[in-house]
C-alpha cells in the first residue's frame, strides 16, 4: 500500500504509467476514494502518468487535526506534486472534487496545464443539492455513516466488485473529515474567482444529470477557456458508469492541449478554443463511431 508523507499527513497514493508525460491527478468527492478512478487509471496510463490518491481523512490516508478547507487540500496536491517530482500536471476532479481542483488551480496556476471537471460545480447554489449535502453531513456520524457509505458506494457502482471496492474505502474514512468536507462544500464560494482561471478546462456531464445541467452552463460561461460535453444516457457517475466515452474525451482533449496552438497561426484565443473544440468532437466521434457521445 503506497503511502507518502505530504503536508503533515500520510497520503495513500496510486501511480501508473510513470514513464509517460504529462501527469493527471484525480480528485474524488466526500466518502469516495481513489478507487473511484480505477477505470481511468487502467485506460489512460498507457499514454499518461496517472495519479489517484485518497484525500486526507479518506480511505487509507491519514487524518489530521488541521482545520479542513479546500485551501488545505490544494496545498496537499501542490506538495504531492513536489514529492513526486512533477513540475506540472492536469487536475481531474469529480463531483465535489471539481471544486477542489478549481481551488488548486487558482492557488498555483503555474503548476497545472489545465483541468478536467467531471459532473462538477464551482459552488453549490441550488436548494436540491444543498438539501442533499446537508442530509449527507447529518448522516456523517458514527451511528449512520455505514448507511451513507453504502448509498454512496452503490450509487457509483457499475458492478459488484466496484461496489465492494468503493465500500471498503468508505468504511476506512474518518467520520469527522467527511462531515467537514460536506459542510465546506455548502459554504465555499468560487464562481467569481473561477472567471480568473485562464487555464484550459474540459467540462463533462451526463445528459441525464438534470440537477447539474445549470452548473455545466454556468462554468462554461464563466471559465475563459472551456469545452463542454454531455454524455448521452448516463447521469452523474461518469468515472464508473461511462468510462469508455469519458476516457476517450480526456485522452483526445489532452492531446490537443499539448499541441502548440498559439504558434500555428495568428488566431484570437476564442478562435483557437472553438477550433480545438471542433477537432476534439470530431476525433472522439471517429473513435466512438456514434452520432452522439
Amino acid at each position: 500500500m503506497p503511502m507518502l508523507s505530504v503536508n503533515g499527513v500520510d497520503l495513500h497514493v496510486h501511480q501508473q504509467g510513470r514513464d509517460h508525460e504529462p501527469a493527471i491527478v484525480f480528485i474524488h468527492p466526500p466518502l469516495l476514494t481513489s478507487e473511484n478512478f480505477n477505470y481511468q487509471m487502467a485506460s489512460l496510463s498507457d499514454e499518461f502518468h496517472t495519479i489517484a490518491f485518497d484525500l486526507r481523512g479518506h480511505g487509507f490516508s491519514g487524518s489530521s487535526d488541521q482545520t479542513f478547507s479546500y485551501a488545505l487540500l490544494a496545498e496537499d496536491i501542490r506538495q504531492l506534486l513536489d514529492k513526486l517530482d512533477i513540475e506540472k500536471a492536469y487536475l481531474c476532479g469529480y463531483s465535489t472534487g471539481t471544486t477542489v481542483a478549481i481551488e488548486a488551480m487558482l492557488a498555483n496556476p503555474d503548476r497545472y496545464y489545465g483541468g478536467i471537471l467531471i459532473s462538477g460545480m464551482a459552488e453549490v447554489d441550488d436548494w436540491i443539492n444543498k438539501s442533499r449535502i446537508r442530509l449527507a453531513a447529518l448522516l456523517s456520524n458514527q451511528l449512520t455513516r455505514g448507511l451513507l457509505a453504502r448509498a454512496i458506494a452503490y450509487g457509483n457502482s457499475d458492478m459488484a466488485i466496484t461496489y465492494s471496492n468503493l465500500l471498503k474505502g468508505a468504511r476506512q474514512t474518518d467520520t469527522r473529515t467527511v462531515r467537514e468536507y460536506y459542510r465546506t462544500s455548502l459554504i465555499h464560494k468560487n464562481i467569481s474567482r473561477a472567471a480568473q482561471l485562464e487555464l484550459p478546462q474540459l467540462l463533462v456531464y451526463g445528459e441525464k444529470d438534470k440537477c447539474f445541467r445549470n452548473y455545466a452552463h454556468q462554468l462554461h460561461q464563466t471559465l475563459p477557456d472551456s469545452h463542454l460535453f454531455f454524455i448521452k444516457n448516463v447521469s452523474h457517475q461518469l468515472p464508473t458508469k461511462a468510462p469508455r466515452k469519458l476516457n476517450s474525451l480526456i485522452r483526445h482533449w489532452i492531446r490537443l492541449c499539448q499541441e502548440d496552438w498559439q504558434d500555428q497561426r495568428p488566431l484570437r484565443r476564442a478562435d483557437i478554443a472553438n477550433e480545438m473544440g471542433d477537432q476534439l468532437f470530431e476525433r472522439v466521434l471517429r473513435e466512438q463511431e456514434e452520432q452522439f457521445l
